[in-house]
């Protein structure tokens, strides 16, 4: 069984900056691709950055250029780091490890308001 625990979100201001952490339990972290997902009010769950075991990434086209998404696999850690935050980015964001099955977060509430 594998859990993650996000960490990371908050209140930040338009233009603002905040870089989300997930840490997963279990040894086989570093083989398993990973993503962070969120979810609007009233809007779908959808894919907004992922990275494969071997680094290669890919984004949804509206965080391109802002976001980061990395990990450290000594950490067992994957994070998102999000620059230039809009209002429209305000959603829970997920985690998830694309194993045998997917594993979920729990989630953590991004706000960005003035």
């Amino acid at each position: 069984q594998v859990q993650l625990v996000e960490v990371g979100g908050g209140l930040v201001q338009p233009g603002g900056s905040l870089r989300l952490s997930c840490a997963a339990s279990g040894r086989t972290f570093r083989i398993y691709a990973m993503g962070w997902y969120r979810q609007g009010p009233g809007k779908q769950r959808e894919l907004v950055a992922g990275i494969t075991s071997g680094g290669t990434t890919n984004y949804v086209e509206s965080v391109k250029g802002r976001f980061t998404i990395s990990r450290e696999n000594a950490k067992n850690t994957v994070y998102l780091q999000m620059n230039s935050l809009k209002p429209e980015d305000t959603a829970v964001y997920y985690c998830t490890l694309h194993g045998p099955v997917d594993y979920w977060g729990q989630g953590t509430q991004v706000t960005v308001s003035s």
